[in-house]
C-alpha cells in the first residue's frame, strides 16, 4: 500500500470519527451513523490495499 493511501484512509478514518463524535455530542443519528460509515469504508479501503501489496509481492 502506497503512502498516499494510508494517509488518505486514516484522514478519513479520523473524518469519520470526528462525525461520529459530534452526532453522540448533537443526538444526531445521522451524523453518527455517517461517521461510523465512514470508517467503515476508510477500513474497507485499506483492507483491499493490503489484498492487492499480498498479490504484488509474489
Amino acid at each position: 500500500m502506497g503512502l498516499d493511501d494510508k494517509i488518505d484512509n486514516a484522514a478519513e478514518k479520523m473524518g469519520g470519527k470526528a462525525k461520529e463524535a459530534a452526532g453522540r455530542a448533537t443526538d444526531d443519528e445521522n451524523l453518527r451513523a455517517e461517521g461510523e460509515m465512514d470508517q467503515t469504508k476508510a477500513d474497507l479501503k485499506q483492507a483491499g490495499e493490503k489484498v492487492k501489496d499480498a498479490f504484488k509481492k509474489d
